[in-house]
């Protein structure tokens, strides 16, 4: 038995796979964000150790036997988090999480050193961990001070789960420290932050050994001595593994609070002007590329929420053929927005609103407008030199065969639906701690699965989308000035 354990924003979820990749059982603990002050997201570490106590507790209730039997564990988490940890490994404060814009001005501040777009291959977002630092070192010196060790959120876990401080390169990729081409931390870049390489964890591959779980959890949670700890994977480069998404070419968009579009790459193929993010894949010599959104089914909760219907319902007025764009354009920059703008200042908008305008109007153009920020993404992928002939749906939004047809449409490429089943986050950070254990062929392990159906683009409705693309691209910069202030 294998076990993936993914640390998200919202809980944890620990899922059981046995050698034949069928899912055994799975256990989940939630988990809630602090926002004390505006453009503030945080959690405390400790929550993240309870949230995976409830996970397996629940797993080991139904599934004791499988349990016992695990030899290997994957970790996914939630990308960018600052944790900080003094000499004894005690926390120093809550977790800075990926979401959390405070730190926007030094971003600003690092993306304007040039070292760091050549050596990451990546802009210097707000959300990312390096300008974290900075802002602690500003704001709390005091804390900087005492820091001796800046982990991940999943590489907290396993800290707690073995003791030891060990990272890997999709995740370690995502901090604004890490020389992407190379697969090392860049001294330079850390010096600049004024932090060096003893405050880093080792790093290793994703399928490569990081650990080994503590005898007295092993004990408490009725496994054998021994057990192995993979690298693992940040969020997205383990739902990819998951997904099967590994092999040059394959893409999937994923339908989540924010909207990824995810390319893998065979060789690495920076871009940074474009917003992408040029990570390494948690395969060695693998990389992969990222269009990010902010606000993808947040889009629609925002919608829901103030409309009082769920989302389920406000996609069910719109009935099960993909309309035409009516005039209304939305704008999904509700907290901001990275690929292609790296706007941490824009808010969103409705324009074109008109009397005749009802609910199902408003829900239209808020799926209209996440397929076209989609389409952005697809834009600035294909300036960075990558070329999507399809992708795989992926999501709790993919749910919505309109949403898809919408998507589709915009992307001009046909979308597919996976079998059911759970090929997420949690299933590929399984799948990597099966490939640590015991030593298989990562491409042999994480395989695609069966497509149910493909959603093709809707032909007929193509030129009036692309009319309402381009009328999309004009109101960026129409209302960043408008605002901006208000963030």
């Amino acid at each position: 038995m294998y076990l993936g354990l993914d640390l998200g924003t919202s809980g944890v979820k620990a899922l059981l796979i046995d050698a034949d990749q069928n899912v055994i059982g799975s256990g989940h603990g939630a988990l809630d964000v602090s926002r004390p002050h505006p453009g503030w997201s945080e959690q405390d570490p400790a929550e993240w150790i309870r949230a995976t106590e409830d996970a397996i507790a629940e797993l080991k209730v139904a599934k004791p036997r499988e349990l016992a039997a695990v030899r290997g564990i994957g970790l996914s988490g939630q990308m960018h988090g600052a944790t900080l940890l003094d000499a004894g490994g005690n926390v120093l404060r809550p977790c800075i999480l990926w979401n959390d814009t405070r730190s926007h001005a030094e971003a600003a501040r690092l993306d304007a050193d040039p070292r760091f777009r050549k050596i990451t291959g990546n802009i210097v977002f707000p959300g990312f961990t390096a300008p974290k630092l900075a802002w602690v070192k500003a704001n709390e010196p005091a804390i900087f001070a005492k820091v001796a060790k800046v982990l991940l959120p999943k590489d907290f876990l396993r800290f707690w789960l073995s003791g030891e401080h060990i990272s890997e390169m999709s995740d370690s990729a995502g901090t604004a420290w890490l020389d992407v081409a190379a697969r090392r931390w860049s001294p330079e870049l850390l010096a600049a932050t004024d932090l060096d390489e003893s405050h880093m964890p080792q790093l290793v591959e994703g399928t490569d050994r990081g650990g080994q779980l503590r005898d007295e959890l092993a004990a408490k949670w009725g496994m054998a001595p021994s057990v192995v700890i993979a690298g693992g994977a940040g969020d997205n480069a383990a739902s990819a593994c998951g997904m099967g998404t590994v092999r040059p070419g394959s893409a999937f968009v994923s339908l989540g609070t924010s909207g990824v579009l995810f390319a893998a790459n065979g060789a690495y193929l920076p871009n940074p002007e474009s917003a992408v993010h040029t990570f390494c894949h948690a395969l060695p010599n693998a990389w992969h590329q990222m269009g990010v959104i902010l606000s993808a089914t947040d889009s629609l909760n925002w919608l829901s929420n103030i409309t009082g219907k769920s989302a389920v319902e406000l996609t069910g007025e719109l009935g099960g053929e993909l309309r035409a764009p009516s005039g209304v354009s939305f704008l999904p920059y509700l907290s901001g927005e990275r690929t292609p703008y790296n706007d941490a200042a824009i808010r969103g908008s409705f324009t074109g609103l008109a009397h005749e305008i009802e609910r199902a109007g408003l829900t239209q153009a808020v799926l209209e407008g996440v397929a076209f920020a989609f389409r952005d993404s697809l834009e600035a992928l294909a300036k960075a030199g990558t070329k999507l002939e399809r992708v795989t749906a992926i999501g709790g939004g993919s749910r919505s065969r309109y949403w898809l047809k919408a998507i589709a449409t915009a992307l001009g490429v046909p979308v597919d639906i996976p079998a059911d089943g759970d090929f997420g986050a949690a299933f590929g950070a399984a799948r990597l701690g099966l490939i640590a254990a015991e030593g298989g062929d990562p491409y042999d392990v994480c395989t695609p699965p069966m497509t149910a159906e493909t959603i093709e683009p809707v032909t007929a409705l193509s030129g009036a989308y692309d009319e309402a693309y381009r009328r999309y691209r004009r109101l960026y910069p129409a209302i960043k000035g408008a605002t901006d202030d208000a963030a």
